[in-house]
C-alpha cells in the first residue's frame, strides 16, 4: 500500500476526512462511500489519507480490507488510527494494537492524552503510567516496521493546565520514534496568536517534529493551522471542505491553496492544485451534501463579481479585485448580473457568455436598464444566467429567441370527494408551422403544465427528450398582498452535460413556473444548436 511520492517527507498533507470528517453530522458514509473518497484523495495528491480505526467497528476494518485489495495509490499512503495501549498491559498484548497491525496500514497514528484531567479523569490512571502507555506503544509499533505519529489529543487545553505534562508527552513520543507528534486543539477554542505562542515554545522546548489538528469551533481553523506552520508545524492534518464534529475542521483545500499560493512550499504533485473545485465538489457528491457556494477558492461565489464598481476594475484587470486567479484552483471567475449592475458588468457577462456586444454604448445602456427595470419586478438574474442570457440576446439580436409560440395554456386543479386530487394541463402552441396542441397530467399544476410542453415539444424538437428539471424553488416576495403577492420561480434544468437556471415571475405561482419553464426550453433548444424561427 506504499504509494509512490513526487514530493520530499520535509512537509506534510494529512488528511482525516474518512475518519474525523466522518464525525459531522449528516454523514454516514459507507465502506463504498470511504472508498471513493480515498481515491479522490490519493488523485488530488496529498500525502497520507486515515482511514479511520480498524477492530473499534466492523466497516473501517473491511475497509482497510478492501483498500489493500481495490486501491493502487499513486500519491497516498493509507494511515490506520487508534489509541495507546491499555493501562495494565503491554502494546504486544492489547487486542486494539494488533488490529493496527493486522490492518497493513504503513502508518498508523496513535492519539495519546495529554491533557491532565483527562489523564486521570477519563483513562483513570496515573501521569507517569501514561508516559509509559505512549512509549511502549510507539516502540512496539516501529519494532514492528510501521512509521507513526501521535495526536497529543486536549493538548493546547492541557498545555494551558499543566505546560511541563504537556512537553513530556510530546517528548516521550518522540524519543520513543514518533516522527510526527501533533499538537491537536481537540475542543477548537483557540486563536491564532495562542497557536503560535504554544507551537514555537514546544518546538525550542522539545526538539520534536510538529504537527497541527484544529478544530474550527472559533471560525480559526484554516487561520490556526497556518499559525501553526508559521511556528514551525511540518504536518497539517485537515478534513475536505472542513467536514468534522460539530462545526468542522481545517478546511483542505484553503489550507492547501494558502501553503502553495500564498507560502510557496510545493505540498501537491505537479498539476493537481488545479484539480482542487473538481475533488472539493466531487466528496461533497459522495457524502451527498451540497457543495457550499461561499466556501474559499472553490465556491462558485468565490470569484463572482456584482458591483458595478467592482466589474469596471475587472474590466481593466481582474487581479485589481481577485487575491488569485481562480484557474490555479480550477474555478472560474463569473459575473453577477443584478439591479447593482453597470456597463462593465454587462460587457464581461457577455464576453463569459460568448455574445460580442461589440463596444455597443446603446446597447449595452439598454441591457442595463432592462436588468434593472426587470428586478424592481422581482426578477433576479444572478441565480438565473440562462434568463439573463436570453434577455441579452434578445436586446443585441432585435426580438426574442423563437423556437416556438405560445397561443395560450391553462392548467386545472381537481380536488375530488374521495379526497384524491388531479392536475391537468392544456398547452396551444405553434412551432415551425404546425399548430400543436397537448394535454397531460401531472403531479401537481406545474408538473402536468412541464409534460403537456414536452408533449407538445418533442414532436417537433426531439432534443428536448434529454432534458431534465433538477431543482424549483418559489419564493413570495416581498408585499403585503397575502395570497397575492408576487411569486418568484427559479428553476434548474439538465441536458446531462450541464445545468442551467431561469426564473419566472408572477401574480401566481404557476403564472411564474411557465415563464422559468419557457425559459428552460428555450434554452436548452439553444444550447443544443438549434436554429431559432428566425
Amino acid at each position: 500500500m506504499t504509494a509512490p511520492s513526487e514530493l520530499d517527507d520535509s512537509f506534510h498533507v494529512f488528511d482525516t476526512t474518512l475518519r474525523d470528517g466522518a464525525q459531522r453530522e449528516g454523514i454516514n458514509l459507507t465502506v463504498a462511500d470511504k472508498l471513493a473518497i480515498a481515491r479522490h484523495l490519493d488523485d488530488y495528491g496529498v500525502g497520507f489519507i486515515e482511514g479511520g480505526w480498524p477492530g473499534a467497528n466492523p466497516r473501517d476494518t473491511e475497509f482497510f480490507a478492501r483498500a489493500r485489495q481495490e486501491i493502487e495509490f499513486r500519491h497516498a499512503q493509507l494511515v490506520a488510527f487508534g489509541s495507546t495501549r491499555r493501562a495494565g498491559t503491554t502494546a504486544a498484548e492489547d487486542p486494539q494494537v494488533k488490529a493496527l497491525l493486522e490492518s497493513g496500514a504503513p502508518v498508523i497514528t496513535l492519539v495519546a492524552k495529554s491533557h491532565d484531567r483527562h489523564v486521570e479523569l477519563a483513562l483513570r490512571t496515573t501521569l507517569d503510567e501514561n508516559l509509559e502507555m505512549v512509549r511502549d506503544t510507539v516502540s512496539h509499533l516501529r519494532s514492528q516496521g510501521r512509521r507513526v505519529f501521535v495526536d497529543c489529543e486536549h493538548f493546547f487545553d492541557g498545555y494551558r493546565a499543566d505546560p511541563e505534562y504537556a512537553k513530556a508527552v510530546v517528548r516521550t513520543a518522540s524519543e520513543a520514534g514518533a516522527d510526527v507528534v501533533v499538537l491537536c486543539d481537540t475542543n477548537g477554542g483557540m486563536l491564532p496568536a495562542q497557536i503560535h505562542a504554544v507551537v514555537a515554545t514546544v518546538l525550542a522546548d522539545t526538539g520534536a517534529r510538529l504537527g497541527i489538528h484544529a478544530q474550527d469551533d472559533t471560525g480559526c481553523a484554516v487561520a490556526n493551522t497556518l499559525a501553526a506552520v508559521d511556528a514551525g508545524a511540518t504536518h497539517v492534518q485537515c478534513t475536505a471542505n472542513g467536514y468534522g464534529e460539530r462545526v468542522g475542521n481545517a478546511n483542505l483545500f484553503p489550507v492547501v491553496a494558502a501553503l502553495e499560493l500564498k507560502y510557496g512550499k510545493k505540498v501537491l504533485p505537479e498539476g493537481r492544485l488545479r484539480e482542487t473545485t473538481r475533488i472539493s465538489h466531487a466528496i461533497a457528491e459522495v457524502v451527498n451534501l451540497t457543495p457550499s457556494t461561499h466556501q474559499p477558492y472553490v465556491g462558485v461565489s468565490a470569484f463572482a463579481h456584482k458591483a458595478g464598481l467592482h466589474a469596471s476594475a475587472i474590466k481593466v484587470d481582474p487581479d485589481l479585485y481577485q487575491h488569485i486567479d481562480p484557474e490555479l484552483v480550477g474555478n472560474a471567475m463569473r459575473m453577477l448580473v443584478s439591479d447593482m449592475a453597470g456597463r462593465a458588468s454587462i460587457e464581461l457577462k457577455g464576453k463569459e457568455l460568448g455574445i460580442d456586444l461589440g463596444g455597443d454604448r446603446e446597447l449595452v445602456g439598454r441591457v442595463v436598464e432592462r436588468v434593472k427595470e426587470r428586478e424592481l419586478k422581482g426578477y433576479t438574474y444572478e441565480a438565473a444566467d440562462a434568463s439573463f442570457e436570453l434577455l441579452l440576446r434578445a436586446e443585441a439580436e432585435g426580438g426574442r429567441l423563437k423556437y416556438f409560440e405560445v397561443e395560450s395554456w391553462r392548467a386545472i386543479v381537481e380536488d375530488r370527494p374521495d379526497g384524491t386530487h388531479a392536475n391537468e394541463a392544456t398547452v396551444k402552441l405553434w412551432a415551425k408551422g404546425e399548430r400543436i396542441v397537448a394535454t397531460a397530467e401531472g403531479n401537481g399544476p406545474v408538473h402536468a403544465l412541464d409534460q403537456a410542453l414536452r408533449v407538445a415539444l418533442e414532436k417537433i424538437y426531439p432534443q428536448l427528450a434529454r432534458l431534465e428539471l433538477v431543482d424549483y424553488k418559489v419564493r413570495i416576495l416581498e408585499g403585503r398582498h397575502g395570497t397575492q403577492s408576487t411569486t418568484r420561480v427559479l428553476i434548474a434544468t439538465s441536458d446531462g452535460r450541464g445545468e442551467w437556471s431561469t426564473v419566472g415571475v408572477g401574480d401566481n405561482v404557476i403564472a411564474a413556473s411557465w415563464q422559468a419553464l419557457e425559459d428552460a426550453y428555450t434554452y436548452g433548444l439553444l444550447r443544443a444548436g438549434v436554429t431559432p424561427a428566425r
